[in-house]
C-alpha cells in the first residue's frame, strides 16, 4: 500500500479515537507535550514538527508548554484536518502544512525536534523513519507514541476481533516489536535510542481511578516486567551531530529580580570530567542571574579541585571551597552554604548540567514570591530515565511517612535541587553529614512555614563519562528515617524544629 496512504489512514484512525473514546485525552496531551519538553531540554526558538498532527491539539499542548517561544510545523497527511488547521485560532507560533509526499513537502526544511502520535505505518516503516531523520537537523531529536503490542488490552481486543470475524482479513498486520526497531533504527543511524512502556491511564480505566491511577502510573512505568504491559511505547533517539557540536546557549534569565543574586553551590566529589560543563552551561544560560558559584570540593581523588580554580581564575564569581576530612554530602552543604553571599542560593549537584534548561521554573517560582522552589523528578509532568526501581520505592515511602508525620504534602523533598532565599539558608539547621541532608532542606523550610513550591523537572541517570553516584540506600535509607524521627520530636514533643545553624569550622575558600 501507498505510504502516504498507509499515514493518512493512521492519522485518520488516531483522531476518531481520540474523539470517541479518549476521555484522559486532555490530561494526556497535556501530559506528553511536558514529557516531550522535559525530555528534549526544549529551548525557545528551537522547532518541532509534529507529523499526522490532526486537528493541532497536541501541537497547541506543545506550544503552550513552553510558553508558545517554539516555531511549530503541524503537519497533516489530510487535506480535511488542514483546511481545519487554516481556519483555527491557532497561535502565531504554529504554521499549518499539508504533506502530500514526504519527505519531499518539506524540502530543504529541518527541525530541531520532531514529534508523532501512532504514526508509524506497519508496512515499510523503516522508508518513514528514513524520511524523519532527513528532516532532522544534526543533533537534533524524534520522540515518537505507538502502541505497546503487550498490552493485555490491545492482546484482548485483537483476540475477541478475529474470533468475532474470522473470515475478514485484517487491515493490518502485527505491530513492530522492539528488538526489530531498534535494529532498524541502529541501521538508519540513529544514535542515544531508547524504547521504553509507557502511560497506563489508558481507557477502559474508568475516569474515577483517575487519581490512583494517575500517581501509580509512575511507579508501573518503572518497574521490571510489569512495565512491559503499558499502554504505549515511546521511541526517543537522535540525528547523530557532528564531532565536538554542543547544543546552543540561549539567555534564560528573563526575571529582573533575580540578576546577580544567586549563588550557585555544588558539592563535587570525584566530579572532574563534569564540572567545566556545569559552569559552561550556568554561565551560558543563567550569567545576568549569577552572584557566584561555589564549588565544594568534598575531598576529591580526582583533579576536581585543580580545574575549579582554573575556572575561578578566568572568572572571579567561580570560588573553590575545599573541605577537610571526613566526607560528606552533608558536611559539603554545610561549608557550601556557608560560603555563599548571594540573596537567592540554588542547591545542585554536578551532573545537573543536562537539566539546566528546565530550571527556569525554579526561578518563574522565586519570581512569584516563593521562599523555596523544589525540583520535583516524581510529579506527573517529569521525565525519569533509568531511574533504579528500588529507589523509587524508597523514595515513595520516605514521602508517605513524612506526610503522616508532618501533614505536609510534597512530592519531592529529597532532591538536591532547590532554590531558595538566604534567608531560608541561615535558618537551615543540617544535622546530617551524608545524603539525608537533602530531607532537611526539604522538610526544615516546610516546617518553619515557608512557602514551598515543587516544579516538575526530568531526571536522566548518569552515562558512563559522567562517573558514578555514590548514593548508598541500604546506608541512606536508615538516616533520611532518622531525619524524619529527630524533627518529629522537636516538633510535636515541645523541642523547636530548627534550633540555630550548626557551627562549622570555617570552609577555606579560594
Amino acid at each position: 500500500m501507498d505510504q502516504l496512504k498507509l499515514l493518512k489512514e493512521n492519522e485518520h484512525a488516531r483522531c476518531q479515537y481520540w474523539d470517541k473514546k479518549d476521555y484522559f485525552l486532555a490530561l494526556r496531551l497535556k501530559w506528553r507535550a511536558q514529557m516531550a519538553r522535559h525530555l528534549f531540554h526544549l529551548l525557545p526558538g528551537e522547532s518541532i514538527l509534529d507529523l499526522g498532527c490532526g486537528t493541532g491539539q497536541w501541537a497547541q499542548a506543545l506550544s503552550a508548554a513552553n510558553n508558545h517561544t517554539n516555531p511549530i510545523c503541524a503537519a497533516t497527511f489530510d487535506a480535511e484536518y488542514y483546511e481545519k488547521l487554516k481556519h483555527q485560532n491557532l497561535p502565531d507560533n504554529i504554521e499549518p502544512v499539508l504533506l502530500e509526499s514526504l519527505p519531499e513537502s518539506l524540502k530543504d526544511r529541518q527541525f530541531d525536534y520532531i514529534v508523532g502520535w501512532h504514526m508509524l505505518p506497519n508496512e515499510n516503516y523503516g522508508q518513514f523513519l528514513l524520511a524523519v531523520k532527513k528532516l532532522l537537523k544534526p543533533g537534533g531529536q524524534f520522540l515518537l507514541f505507538e502502541p505497546n503490542p503487550w498490552n493485555p488490552y490491545s492482546i484482548l481486543r485483537k483476540t475477541l476481533s478475529r474470533l468475532l470475524f474470522f473470515f475478514r482479513k485484517p487491515k493490518r498486520r502485527p505491530a513492530f516489536n522492539r528488538i526489530e526497531m531498534m535494529s532498524i533504527l541502529s541501521e538508519i543511524g540513529f544514535t542515544r535510542i531508547n524504547i521504553l512502556p509507557y502511560d497506563f491511564l489508558f481507557p477502559p480505566v474508568p475516569k474515577f481511578l483517575l487519581w490512583p491511577m494517575q500517581n501509580l502510573s509512575l511507579i508501573f512505568e518503572n518497574m521490571p516486567y510489569v512495565r512491559n504491559f503499558a499502554g504505549e511505547l515511546y521511541l526517543w533517539g537522535q540525528n547523530p551531530p557532528p564531532e565536538g557540536w554542543e547544543k546552543p546557549k540561549v539567555n534564560l534569565a528573563r526575571h529582573s529580580s533575580l540578576k546577580g543574586r544567586v549563588s550557585v553551590v555544588v558539592p563535587c566529589h570525584n566530579e572532574e570530567a563534569n564540572i567545566l560543563p556545569l559552569v559552561q552551561s550556568l554561565r551560558g544560560y543563567y550569567d545576568d542571574y549569577l552572584h557566584e558559584i561555589v564549588l565544594v570540593d568534598d575531598n576529591s581523588r580526582d583533579r576536581t579541585a585543580e580545574v575549579a580554580e582554573q575556572l575561578g581564575r578566568e572568572d572571579p564569581r567561580i570560588k573553590l571551597v575545599r573541605r577537610s576530612m571526613p566526607n560528606g554530602v552533608g558536611r559539603a552543604l554545610r561549608d557550601g552554604l556557608g560560603a555563599a553571599k548571594g540573596d537567592y542560593i540554588l542547591l545542585m549537584d554536578c551532573d545537573f548540567q543536562h537539566i539546566l534548561p528546565e530550571l527556569t521554573g525554579l526561578f518563574e517560582a522565586a519570581d512569584q514570591g516563593a521562599d523555596v522552589a523544589i525540583g520535583s523528578r516524581f510529579s506527573r509532568e517529569s521525565v525519569l530515565l533509568n531511574y533504579p526501581f528500588t529507589k523509587i520505592i524508597a523514595n515513595r515511602i520516605f514521602h508517605i511517612i513524612a506526610r503522616i508525620l508532618f501533614w505536609r504534602y510534597l512530592r519531592d523533598l529529597t532532591n538536591n535541587l532547590k532554590l531558595m532565599k538566604q534567608e531560608v539558608a541561615r535558618n537551615l539547621n543540617l544535622e546530617s553529614d551524608d545524603f539525608a541532608a537533602n530531607a532537611e532542606t526539604g522538610l526544615q523550610p516546610l516546617l518553619l512555614g515557608y512557602k514551598v513550591v515543587e516544579v516538575p523537572i526530568s531526571w536522566i541517570n548518569r552515562s558512563v563519562d559522567m562517573g558514578f553516584s555514590s548514593f548508598n540506600l541500604n546506608q541512606t535509607g536508615p538516616n533520611y528515617l532518622k531525619v524524619f524521627s529527630r524533627l518529629f520530636v522537636r516538633r510535636f514533643f515541645g523541642k523547636d524544629v530548627v534550633l540555630q545553624p550548626a557551627k562549622q569550622p570555617k570552609p577555606d575558600t579560594l
